[in-house]
């Protein structure tokens, strides 16, 4: 399960965060997560806890935001949302498809004390 290495990753950059702005407590985590990311977010939740655990973020919420897949087609220019890297163009029916967006994680916002 690779998402338990990414929220440590999630909390390394809570407790940069912490050090640079100069909080102590992280309340909630707001988590985007892109359909085509590869990361199961209900894997995410179920790790969150474990792993924040003893930390600056001990008892946070967490709110995953799932943001849809976006592609361009390369045959006719189209703009779409897909679910799958292997999609089809609905214009034109090519599977061209440059991702534009959906295939990213990042932590969008924090409430902090």
């Amino acid at each position: 399960m690779h998402e338990m290495s990414l929220t440590q990753g999630v909390l390394n950059i809570l407790e940069d965060y912490a050090k640079t702005n100069g909080f102590a407590k992280v309340k909630t985590v707001w988590l985007e997560i892109g359909q085509l990311s590869h990361v199961e977010p209900e894997a995410m939740a179920f790790c969150f806890d474990a792993v924040m655990k003893g930390t600056i973020a001990d008892g946070a919420k967490l709110e995953i935001v799932e943001t849809p897949g976006q592609a361009i087609c390369v045959d006719c220019a189209e703009e779409l949302e897909i679910a799958s890297r292997i999609a089809q163009c609905p214009k034109c029916g090519s599977y061209k498809l440059h991702i534009s967006g959906g295939d990213e994680m990042r932590v969008k916002e924090l409430e902090v004390e």
